[in-house]
């Protein structure tokens, strides 16, 4: 008889040889076709640019990187003492491009050119004579400043991207804000004394004995209207002019740092950005500072208006005119800037140590 056959018997597991092969043959499939669930949550490779850019954006996300956000608190004090030390420097120059603006072609003009007005000042008043009206100007520098790049700044923080970067025609933007606030608020009365004082210079009797006595005379005669007279020109001025300065720094500042937001900008760098700066808005605005200066002199009574002065000017002296000034104006605005932007920049890194703010 054939032996009964072997009873059929469950296996505890599979043997060893076997559950090798299906554990080897599992693991190629799963290497050749991945699951639905891996598939449906696997990221897609990104094209090169576009994760560069999106590594960029969760960077500047993760902290705000380049250049921070100032507190407009910390822009008005470091204006502020920016402002009283580029006065202090810069004001001959000053003093030299008011006369000669003063110096009307109506009349036969007294100075032949730049030279010739700082020779006959110093000649009749000495060297103290090149700064006749400081104070009105030291006294009106200082919130100019403040007033300026606290409104600029003030004005720009909203508009900045994550990286604290400005685009160009928000700074031309809060440029010209900045300059009607300063305008206002400082420029126009700080002005008006200014050229009231060293227009005071050229007479043959002077009236005004200082500062505060020119202050105190002007307002007893003209009330606190005298002290805003030009302020039409003041504000297409002073708003031109910052439009214009704020807008080339901050061109030229972002091509410099390009897309590393973080590097710093060594004070020659500042300087010579800010000097390009000024020197753009003397360019683009003398012809207003020329009508702003006719129309606060102690002749300001010849003009009905600022339209009517230029249109004066104009007719009586010729186009030329409105150029007056330009060299020593140039020379004095493209320190200035450079100076004011350098020392706000130094100002600033000095208030971030010491005063913390977010």
């Amino acid at each position: 008889m054939s032996p009964l056959p072997k009873p059929f018997a469950v296996s505890e597991g599979p043997r060893e040889g076997c559950g090798v092969r299906r554990g080897r043959a599992r693991s190629a499939l799963y290497q050749q076709r991945p699951s639905a669930a891996v598939t449906a949550t696997a990221p897609r490779s990104l094209p090169a640019q576009q994760t560069s850019h999106a590594a960029r954006r969760n960077l500047a996300a993760a902290s705000v990187g380049g250049r921070k956000i100032t507190h407009p608190g910390k822009a008005i004090l470091a204006g502020g003492i920016a402002g009283g030390i580029e006065i202090c420097i810069t004001f001959p120059t000053e003093y030299v491009k008011t006369q000669l603006q003063l110096d009307g072609r109506a009349n036969p003009p007294r100075y032949r050119g730049i030279g010739d007005c700082v020779k006959l000042t110093v000649q009749d008043h000495g060297l103290r004579g090149l700064y006749r009206g400081l104070s009105s100007l030291l006294y009106g520098s200082i919130p100019k400043s403040a007033v300026r790049f606290g409104t600029f700044e003030m004005l720009s923080n909203p508009m900045r991207d994550a990286t604290g970067r400005l685009d160009n025609t928000s700074s031309l933007l809060c440029g010209l804000g900045a300059g009607i606030a300063e305008a206002v608020v400082v420029v126009c009365p700080m002005e008006t004394l200014k050229v009231k004082m060293i227009h005071d210079q050229c007479s043959l009797r002077p009236r005004y004995r200082g500062f505060f006595h020119g202050v105190s005379e002007i307002i007893r005669e003209q009330g606190v209207r005298g002290t805003y007279q030009g302020l039409t020109a003041t504000v297409l001025k002073q708003g031109t002019n910052q439009a214009i300065r704020f807008y080339v720094m901050n061109t030229l500042r972002n091509w410099y740092k390009g897309d590393d937001p973080r590097r710093d900008m060594p004070p020659i760098v500042t300087a010579t950005f800010g000097a390009t700066a000024g020197a753009a808005s003397v360019f683009g605005n003398t012809p207003l500072d020329v009508v702003k200066t006719r129309m606060q002199g102690l002749e300001a009574h010849r003009y009905k208006n600022t339209v009517d002065c230029a249109f004066q000017i104009l007719k009586q002296e010729g186009p030329q005119a409105f150029y007056k000034g330009t060299v020593p104006r140039l020379g004095r605005v493209c320190l200035d800037v450079a100076i004011v932007f350098v020392i706000y920049e130094e100002v600033v890194k000095l208030l971030n140590n010491v005063w913390k703010t977010q």
